[in-house]
C-alpha cells in the first residue's frame, strides 16, 4: 500500500497582515501549523518566502520542499513553548565547542585547524567577551565560566524564530562559535561550514570518499545554509 501524501487544494496564495506580524493564506484561509497554532510570521520577508514554498507545490505537498515553513511551525510549535529548554541545549556547546578540540597530529591537520579555527576563538574572545581554552587530543577542557555566562545571556535575547535557526546553525556545526559567526555576520555560512568540516576533509583526504557518508554531509550542508537563509528573512 503506498504512502498516503496531502494534495494541493487550494488555488490561491495570499498574505495577510495580523498585528504586528503576517499570515499566509490559502484561498483566503489561514495557513495553521501542525499543532493548529496560525502560523503568524514576524516579518513580511519570510512571510513571503513560506508563501512561495505553498505556491509552488503542485499536486502533491512535498514538506521537504519546503524549509521555511518547517522552521517556521518549529518556531511556534517547539521553541516557543520550550524555549528555556532550547536555549539551555544551544548555549551548552559552548562548554565543547567544536574549535576548541584539536588533533595532536598528524601535522598538517593540526595546522589546517590552528589557522582556520584560531581566528574564530579570537572572535569569541574579542567580539563576545567570550574566550575560550583548547584542548589537544581526547581529553575534557574546562571552559571559563564567565564565558559560559556571556554564551548563555547572548542566547537567551534571541526571540523564538531567531533561536530556532540558531539551533540548526550550532546543532549541524558542533560550534556555538560558528553558530553565532554566521547570524551576527562575521563570517559567510559557506565559509564557516567548510572551517566545520575539516576533520571530515581530511579523512577523505587520506582514506578516499565514502558515497552515503558524502550524500549525509551534503545533507547536513543544506540544512545549514537553509537555517541562515531562514534566519536572513528575520531581518
Amino acid at each position: 500500500m503506498s504512502e498516503w501524501k496531502p494534495k494541493r487544494f487550494w488555488q490561491d496564495v495570499s498574505i495577510s497582515k495580523v498585528g504586528d506580524g503576517h499570515s499566509v493564506l490559502l484561498d483566503g484561509q489561514m495557513v495553521k501549523t501542525p499543532a493548529k497554532v496560525p502560523l503568524i510570521l514576524p516579518t513580511l520577508k519570510l512571510a513571503k518566502a513560506v508563501a512561495a514554498e505553498w505556491n509552488a507545490q503542485v499536486e502533491v505537498v512535498d514538506p521537504a520542499a519546503m524549509p521555511f515553513t518547517g522552521a517556521a511551525n518549529a518556531a511556534l510549535d517547539k521553541v516557543t513553548v520550550q524555549f528555556e529548554e532550547v536555549a539551555g541545549l544551544v548555549s551548552a556547546y559552548a562548554e565543547t565547542d567544536l574549535f576548541c578540540y584539536r588533533a595532536e597530529s598528524p601535522c598538517e591537520l593540526v595546522k589546517r585547524q590552528k589557522k582556520a579555527w584560531d581566528p574564530m576563538l579570537n572572535w569569541s574572545s574579542e567580539a563576545l567577551d567570550a574566550p575560550l581554552n583548547v584542548a589537544y587530543g581526547v581529553m575534557f577542557v574546562a571552559q571559563p565560566e564567565k564565558s559560559i555566562k556571556v554564551f548563555r545571556s547572548y542566547v537567551s535575547k534571541f526571540n523564538p524564530f531567531e533561536l530556532t535557526a540558531l539551533y540548526d546553525l550550532v546543532g549541524l556545526s558542533g560550534s556555538l562559535v560558528a553558530g553565532l559567526a554566521v547570524v551576527q555576520g562575521h563570517e559567510t555560512p559557506e565559509s564557516v561550514w567548510d572551517m566545520c568540516q575539516i576533520d571530515e576533509t581530511w579523512q577523505k583526504e587520506q582514506w578516499g570518499q565514502d558515497k552515503i557518508a558524502e550524500e549525509l554531509t551534503q545533507g547536513k550542508r543544506t540544512k545549514f545554509l537553509q537555517a541562515f537563509n531562514f534566519y536572513a528573512t528575520l531581518r
